[in-house]
């Protein structure tokens, strides 16, 4: 079985989220190859083979180009899935590559069983299980569902060409507006989930935030719902964070607030389900009913 990993560059620099791509390979017990639009001077840990194309000629976005250019790749490879990152770059790339060789695509991967592919679904509630019919097939990957693996060595590179003009001038990237809150420097964190049940229920977790000194996160469901505003949001599509202390209150653990907050230094969850994903994270689990237990620890921590 054979992968063609397609790696991402952002100003000059080869991203280190791409060794999740490595870690979804070595899961599916796969050789790779790789497929970089970047430059010869940062290239990956890697002792593979290394499609390598200048980013200086072709820009380090250009989907006619680059599309052209992992077509020639997988014309050499011949693999048995092309592996995007489920990011800007993949959501673009990844149906443009499938609908030129008429394959299957399955998008935001989140695991692995027995041949076939975990994807979220009912609002990443529940997952269903996949198997595409027929290859290549051509994937995208829900950061931060796969562990970062830096297999180690120097990749063979093979350079990459790619014939053909594009309609499309890469400019370069614009910053993000800046926050109201920065919760990256935060030290202590206490996130809303939906299992707090209703919008008048986030000054109780703002109010245990507070007596720890710390700032309020919030879930994808929460800042969707209006409940919370969108700078608040920690996780895939909020923000990463790694704070001293981390609390989430009524989030069940989807892998997208996972990828968000994982890395933070010791994490409580409070949670009605003792079953639910963040306790596979936690370093503690508190199994009650959040608005029960967050008022009286905050009464607590007021004494």
């Amino acid at each position: 079985m054979k992968t063609l990993l397609i790696a991402e560059c952002r100003e000059g620099r080869f991203l280190d989220t791409n060794y999740e791509l490595f870690g979804f390979a070595e899961k599916l017990g796969a050789e790779s190859a790789m497929v970089l639009v970047g430059r010869q001077d940062d290239l990956p840990a890697f002792s593979g083979k290394l499609y390598l194309a200048d980013a200086a000629k072709y820009g380090e976005y250009n989907p006619d180009l680059h599309k052209k250019l992992i077509l020639a790749a997988v014309e050499q490879e011949k693999p048995d899935y092309i592996v995007f990152g489920h990011t800007s770059y993949g959501w673009d790339l990844a149906p443009r590559v499938a609908a030129a060789l008429k394959a299957p695509q399955l998008s935001e991967v989140v695991g692995v069983a027995d041949g076939a592919f975990e994807l979220p679904s009912c609002n990443m509630k529940m997952r269903r299980t996949v198997k595409p019919n027929g290859a290549p097939a051509v994937l995208t990957l829900q950061g931060g569902a796969f562990p970062v693996l830096k297999p180690g060595g120097t990749p063979q590179v093979q350079p990459l060409e790619a014939a053909g003009e594009s309609g499309v001038n890469f400019l370069g990237y614009e910053p993000a507006v800046a926050k109201d809150v920065n919760l990256t420097k935060a030290e202590v964190i206490v996130s809303a989930g939906r299992g707090i049940g209703k919008p008048e229920n986030v000054p109780t977790i703002a109010a245990l935030a507070k007596a720890l000194g710390g700032e309020l996160g919030a879930s994808r469901p929460v800042v969707d719902g209006g409940w919370v505003d969108h700078a608040h949001q920690v996780g895939t599509t909020g923000q990463t964070v790694n704070p001293k202390l981390y609390i989430a209150c009524g989030i069940s653990g989807a892998i997208q607030h996972l990828a968000g907050m994982k890395k933070s230094g010791f994490i409580v969850a409070i949670n009605k389900d003792k079953d639910a994903p963040i306790g596979e994270v936690a370093d503690v689990l508190v199994v009650a009913d959040v608005m029960q237990f967050v008022p009286a620890l905050t009464a607590k921590l007021a004494k």
